[in-house]
């Protein structure tokens, strides 16, 4: 299924979106259980029906050794704002999804440093999904700087640094890798509207932070008073969405509510859906195709590891691939050419990346159309444990590869070789 729509309503959270996508898979406890797999460190992720105006969805539940976690930012944006805030309100979490309660005992002062330690020491992911979590982090750590006029350096999360929303933040980032979607368009943002009050002063809904994160994303309030969008929401928006729209037209085959806690007169949930792209065409295949952009540039100027490190930071901007070619150019001097793939919405970060990270004064580009395999991930129960198998089909074939990363821990534990493990993993599936 290529094509994943978010509708964004009644804005988002971390929360509510990992719920609605847990919803798009067949087997909601087995996500569950590799949520918890994941080793968040203390954490455990639990599932629970809800209902919101009479539609049945699922509120996703985060304990944090054993109990839910309690925010001291979080904000109930009642009609009359009679709150008292003791801290900045961009740095709250799931401010519309909980009770405004005070504990003191949780509040964090979490680093970016501290975050990439978790992430790169403790959690069991692939080095995709570490980036995506690292980079969502960028995100907002960007926008406190901005609001606070400090050096990201010095910037320190509050509730956005607690486990929950470490949690939060890494189960979107895995599930959205696991139903691997070409496109993720995202319905314009509904943000909410109205004051908070906090020990500041009086503060425009969305704050400062969010209203950062989403710069350049299409927004709008509403008669509802209350900040719909938080900070870890946006930031997974932004990082994630091809573009920002209407639905596109698509056959929609699974939809996903999540829930948050509170309740107003709309239905408080993010909706998913997923589908393939809708075709006008008289053939019945999965045939699929896409527009994709090649950006390249020429450079005789740049040792291997400048290059090395310029590869890296393009696939952390997004490119879909990046690759190099030895030429040779003016003068018979030896060069490389630096080629990336990205669709539309990625390209200006790319190519402010490409100017930043390499030495060209030049960037061509070239619009392609691209004919695609459809692509979806599945678990295989072997007798080394899960493995996670990549099934590409179309075009009258269907190919099968089993997640690298997966293969590695299973040689260093049992001591084969790749090959040796899937020859036995393929034979037990036939």
């Amino acid at each position: 299924m290529n094509n994943l729509y978010i509708d964004c309503n009644m804005g988002a959270a971390g929360d509510m979106l990992t719920a609605a996508l847990i919803e798009l898979f067949p087997d909601k406890n087995q996500i569950v259980t590799e949520l918890n797999a994941i080793g968040v460190p203390n954490v455990t992720f639990i599932a629970e029906e809800s209902v919101k105006c009479g539609i049945v969805g699922t509120h996703m539940k985060v304990l944090v050794n054993g109990a839910e976690e309690k925010s001291e930012d979080v904000h109930e944006h009642h009609h009359d704002h009679e709150l008292e805030h003791e801290h900045e309100p961009e740095h709250h979490h799931h401010d519309h999804h909980h009770e405004h309660e005070h504990d003191h005992h949780h509040h964090h002062h979490t680093s970016m440093a501290d975050i990439e330690h978790i992430v790169n020491d403790h959690l069991h992911v692939s080095d995709e999904i570490k980036h995506d979590i690292i980079n969502v982090y960028n995100l907002i750590a960007e926008a406190e700087s901005v609001a606070h006029g400090r050096p990201v350096t010095e910037i320190h999360f509050h509730e956005v640094g607690n486990m929950d929303a470490i949690a939060d933040i890494s189960a979107v980032c895995y599930l959205i890798r696991k139903l691997a979607p070409l496109n993720i368009v995202v319905s314009p943002v509904h943000v909410g509207s109205g004051q908070v009050k906090c020990a500041h002063g009086v503060l425009p809904v969305p704050a400062p932070a969010t209203a950062y994160i989403l710069k350049d994303v299409p927004t709008y309030g509403g008669n509802i008073k209350g900040e719909l969008c938080t900070p870890t929401g946006a930031a997974l928006l932004k990082h994630f969405a091809t573009k920002f729209g209407s639905q596109p037209m698509m056959i929609t085959q699974k939809i996903g509510y999540g829930m948050g806690k509170k309740d107003f007169e709309a239905a408080n949930c993010v909706r998913i859906l997923i589908g393939e792209e809708f075709k006008n065409t008289d053939s019945n295949s999965n045939q699929q195709s896409d527009k994709i952009l090649h950006l390249s540039c020429n450079v005789d100027d740049m040792t291997g590891e400048e290059i090395g490190f310029c590869t890296e930071k393009l696939f952390e901007a997004g490119a879909r691939d990046v690759y190099t070619e030895s030429v040779y150019m003016k003068k018979n001097r030896p060069g490389t050419v630096i080629n990336v793939i990205c669709v539309e919405h990625d390209r200006d970060a790319l190519v402010k990346a490409i100017f930043k990270y390499s030495t060209t004064i030049g960037i061509r580009e070239t619009a392609m159309n691209r004919y695609i395999l459809d692509r979806a991930i599945e678990t295989v129960e072997t007798e080394y444990g899960p493995v996670r198998c990549k099934v590409s089909s179309g075009y009258g074939v269907e190919r099968r590869k089993y997640e690298y990363d997966d293969l590695i821990k299973i040689s260093q534990s049992n001591n084969l070789s790749i090959s040796e493990i899937t020859n036995s993993i393929t034979k037990s599936c036939e």
